[in-house]
């Protein structure tokens, strides 16, 4: 077709129909262009995604690299510009305050008093404070009512103060132990054999069985 169209005709005929075929060429061309573009179309919808956004995360960020670059040559300029001896400013951490109800246990690492190069006598200028949060596990207690028996020495008569007002009649475990279970069973949802596991390694033997004693709850609930 292009060899045909270097060497045209004088007929006018023959023009018309050359042109014919080449408005078809054209057009056909055209349609392959189109289809062309749709396939390229769905295979950088397959392997990069539906929106602009997915190109636009393969791109680099310039502007953001010539903004660090900017910042470290200030940085640079301010440090040679102003005096050797002043410290740069130290990175500010964007970290919530612990809060202020927590216990604070103090730890003091002190160099000594005495310079490890010369001997001399150091004195305090200063002082750095890094703060760690941790954590102690709680830990069971034992409570024990103490009830002297006494005797009077005129009447021989004995005396003795009652047990105090108890959770459980004749039970081992104490109110904070039964809180302490029922929160872990009804707000943690920590089943009793899982609790009596975790109270087996703190070295206190409660079997399930026991756990599953009954509590005054709710009217005819037992723990299960």
């Amino acid at each position: 077709m292009l060899e045909a169209f270097k060497s045209l005709p004088e007929d006018p005929d023959e023009l018309r129909a050359i042109s014919v075929q080449m408005a078809q060429h054209i057009q056909s061309q055209a349609y392959q262009i189109e289809k062309l573009k749709a396939e390229l179309h769905g295979h950088r919808k397959a392997r990069f995604g539906s929106s602009s956004e997915a190109m636009d995360q393969l791109a680099l960020d310039l502007s953001e690299d010539d903004e660090i670059a900017q910042a470290a040559k200030d940085q640079l300029t301010g440090l040679s510009a102003g005096d050797e001896e002043t410290p740069p400013n130290k990175r500010q951490h964007s970290r919530k305050p612990l809060p202020d109800h927590l216990d604070r246990h103090d730890e003091v690492l002190s160099p000594g008093e005495a310079c490890a190069g010369c001997g001399g006598t150091l004195r305090q200028v200063g002082e750095d404070i890094t703060q760690e949060l941790d954590y102690i596990p709680g830990h069971f207690v034992v409570r024990r009512f103490i009830r002297p028996r006494m005797a009077c020495t005129c009447c021989e008569a004995f005396a003795q103060a009652p047990l105090p007002s108890r959770l459980i009649e004749r039970g081992r475990p104490g109110p904070g132990l039964v809180a302490h279970m029922l929160v872990g069973k009804y707000c943690d949802h920590l089943p009793l054999e899982r609790q009596s596991k975790i109270y087996a390694r703190e070295g206190v033997d409660l079997h399930r069985s026991t756990l599953s004693v009954r509590v005054s709850v709710s009217p005819g609930q037992r723990l299960r």
